[in-house]
């Protein structure tokens, strides 16, 4: 990044913007009101026999959460869990491509962008969702969410570039936090237009908070692209810039095998992810068919989530601060296991406000901190931060991948979410058993130079 100095706090404002951006795709569009809208919207009826007053055989039209998915009857929730691990399965394998050219060309805030407008158009494209057109529908879910996760890999690679080591915890806790707030706020208008209207017109309105989704994201983002530093571009398009990508991510793998307390750091990550972006995105359906939670009580727990997020996320990095990532990240986990346990069991409402009060607590806090350990971690001077956070990307998405058909699957044989809390529980623990194996995080990697 020519000529650009570390610690420019219009700079390090304007990246940290662009959480308050995008976190309303997260928050409105797989937290609250897409799965709310599509749980209620992607069913089918069928006709059943049943005995009435004694007579037998008496024909009856039921709704059922079965759906036909190119010919194939799957639960409505196990199929969105099932599409989610597909989208991050597309973007695990378009990343290196991506960040190969990024960093030939030097100008990753294109990319940025580009994934930006495709995320928020196709929030917007949500609006025309049609149960009798599943299949051609669910694309616009699809390719909000390869938007989304793809702008992030090289918003994250932004980090180590604009902001010296101290203030990674702050700078990253910060952008977390001004996106909560964001978000809440573009909730809060939504909800009121979803509640507020005649019982006829709210799914018009959930349609609309699809729109305003995806108007926000594309119009505050450019508060970030008006700041953000890019170089002149460089690139010559030949073959090799294509698999340049995975030359690079070869190149990642060698060197984060060479710093003990990172590779040990990425397997503890790997495993832990598979459980913590699996429960953000699966817990409104868990609360709607596992608790049988109405629509307001949804509303009233993503609202708690939100609101103790901020403070969850700033508490966590003064803690990191005082004893350290490893021991922050530690103490998260034991919470994550201890809430997982605790949703296994729920059954009424007022316990589930309990549990998405401390998962607001927590959520934040691993994000941001995860995300802040492993740009501490990356060694000093390297140039090609999109290929390490590209690396870090991977990992985080292929422990989604893994989590996300671990639930969807579970639930499609058993018939239930709640025993694919099991499985969430066992790669907490594991998460857990690797960290504890790590060494102190330290900077010594600052003497392993970048190839």
């Amino acid at each position: 990044m020519n000529g650009l100095v570390k610690g420019d706090k219009k700079v390090m404002n304007a990246w940290a913007f662009y959480d308050w951006a995008n976190s309303v795709y997260p928050l409105v569009i797989t937290t609250a009101i897409f799965p709310i809208f599509y749980e209620g919207i992607a069913r089918t009826k069928e006709i059943v026999n049943v005995s009435i007053f004694g007579v037998e055989g008496v024909s009856i039209e039921q709704e059922s959460d079965v759906v036909s998915f190119f010919g194939i009857d799957v639960i409505n929730t196990a199929l969105i869990t099932i599409l989610s691990a597909c989208y991050f399965l597309i973007i695990v394998f378009l990343m290196p491509i991506l960040t190969g050219i990024a960093d030939a060309s030097g100008n990753k805030k294109a990319f940025m962008r580009f994934f930006a407008y495709l995320g928020s158009f196709s929030c917007m494209s949500l609006a025309l969702f049609d149960p009798q057109h599943l299949e051609l529908s669910l694309i616009s879910y699809v390719l909000a969410g390869i938007g989304f996760w793809s702008s992030l890999v090289f918003y994250n690679s932004y980090l180590p570039d604009i902001a010296e080591e101290k203030d990674h915890d702050r700078l990253s806790a910060k952008g977390f936090s001004m996106g909560y707030i964001g978000s809440a706020i573009l909730l809060i208008i939504c909800l009121a237009m979803v509640m507020l209207a005649p019982e006829e017109y709210k799914g018009l309105m959930s349609k609309l908070s699809f729109v305003l989704t995806g108007i926000w994201w594309f119009g505050f983002s450019h508060v970030t692209f008006a700041k953000l530093p890019h170089r002149k571009s460089e690139l010559q398009f030949s073959k090799s810039v294509f698999t340049n990508g995975f030359k690079e991510i070869k190149k990642v793998y060698q060197q984060v095998r060479k710093i003990d307390a990172l590779k040990k750091y990425l397997t503890s990550f790997f495993v832990y992810s598979m459980a913590v972006q699996t429960i953000m995105l699966v817990a409104t359906y868990f609360g709607t068919k596992e608790v049988g939670v109405e629509t307001t009580g949804l509303i009233i727990s993503v609202l708690l989530i939100q609101l103790i997020a901020i403070p969850g996320a700033l508490g966590l990095s003064r803690i990191s601060d005082k004893f350290g990532n490893k021991k922050a990240l530690s103490i998260v986990l034991v919470m994550w296991v201890l809430i997982c346990f605790s949703a296994f069991v729920v059954t009424n409402e007022i316990h589930f406000y309990i549990i998405a009060g401390f998962v607001g607590l927590v959520m934040g806090g691993i994000q941001s901190l995860s995300r802040s350990t492993y740009s501490k971690l990356i060694p000093e001077g390297t140039k090609d931060t999109s290929s390490f956070f590209s690396f870090y990307d991977i990992a985080e998405k292929l422990g989604i991948v893994i989590g996300m058909l671990s639930y969807g699957f579970i639930e499609q044989i058993t018939g239930s979410m709640r025993n694919s809390i099991v499985a969430l529980v066992i790669f907490f623990v594991i998460g857990l058993l690797l960290l504890l194996r790590v060494p102190k995080f330290a900077t010594d990697v600052d003497s392993i130079e970048a190839e």
